[in-house]
């Protein structure tokens, strides 16, 4: 097939569906956009779990003698013999990564540091507040391992697993990949129904020329190549026009918008490689959805 021949009936067949063909790009772009908006949702989650969850800690409070006298502090306030105890058995665990030991001291000073702009802060005294063990594990998901081995021991008023506080969290960052992929479904099925009725049209407006090529031997592939080439230059136009709107969404949305606004989120944000990462991804499903509906529905429509 020469392309010239096929470069001249790839545009001839553009100028013809003009709005059509507008229309196939844009649905394609949205879809493939909000695909790609899936994916770095996800990636985005997983950086975040990473980062966060290597800094989670499993907080072991000790009795004080204000705590109410049942469970694990039926006895009052921990005993020097309870606390050694507590750290030893923790020590032979081999879930456990790093112990630290925070006293009545540290924990009002942490606590004032925290609370400075408070007058919180200046009703409280060292002795009201709890001792605790903070435990950092190897992997966090262990946690009910510490949990069940340390929960109303003597000596403990409770165990706390800081990864429960950040599950609300990564639940909307889940909802919201999910609700992405949902849209991105349906858009992809406009985007071929699109393709397809585009096809459909163009091939009934060339076939009078399609009955010639038929007629004088031309073969399948030779007739049905053109309009296979149609639909996938309009799915890589939607896949670089999707390409250049994740770009923009990151530079405002994350770099400039998150990192610069919240600077404790920069160490946590996505990079630019992990936008770069999808752009294959959005070209060979662009190209290759428009392509194969294309063919699928000219099997049909191009019988003489």
């Amino acid at each position: 097939m020469r392309a010239q021949f096929v470069l001249k009936e790839i545009g001839i067949g553009l100028r013809r569906n003009l709005t059509m063909t507008i229309a196939v790009v844009v649905s394609v772009a949205l879809s493939l956009t909000l695909f790609g908006a899936g994916l770095l949702v996800s990636s985005q989650a997983n950086s975040m779990k990473d980062y966060w969850y290597d800094r989670v800690e499993v907080s072991i409070f000790l009795c004080n003698k204000s705590d109410p006298k049942k469970d694990g502090c039926a006895n009052g306030e921990v005993t020097n013999v309870d606390r050694d105890a507590i750290k030893a058995d923790l020590d032979k665990m081999p879930e456990v990564k790093t112990i630290y030991y925070e006293s009545k001291q540290d924990a009002f000073k942490h606590f004032k540091e925290q609370n400075k702009d408070s007058a919180l802060g200046d009703t409280l005294t060292p002795d009201q507040l709890p001792e605790s063990f903070r435990v950092k594990l190897h992997d966090p998901t262990k946690f009910e391992i510490i949990s069940s081995a340390f929960s109303n021991r003597s000596g403990v008023h409770d165990v706390q697993d800081q990864k429960s506080l950040l599950k609300p969290f990564f639940d909307l960052l889940r909802s919201a990949q999910y609700a992405a992929y949902g849209i991105m479904a349906f858009m992809l099925v406009v985007a071929v129904l699109l393709i397809v009725n585009t096809a459909r049209v163009s091939a009934f407006s060339r076939r009078r020329e399609t009955g010639i090529m038929r007629l004088v031997g031309a073969s399948n592939f030779y007739i049905q190549g053109p309009f296979i080439l149609e639909s996938a230059v309009a799915g890589l136009a939607g896949a670089l026009v999707a390409s250049g709107l994740l770009t923009l969404g990151y530079y405002f949305g994350i770099k400039k918008g998150l990192a610069d606004a919240i600077e404790l989120l920069s160490q946590q944000l996505i990079g630019f490689d992990s936008v770069v990462a999808v752009f294959p991804w959005l070209f060979i499903l662009g190209v290759g959805m428009s392509a194969i509906a294309s063919f699928f529905t000219l099997r049909k429509y191009l019988k003489v």
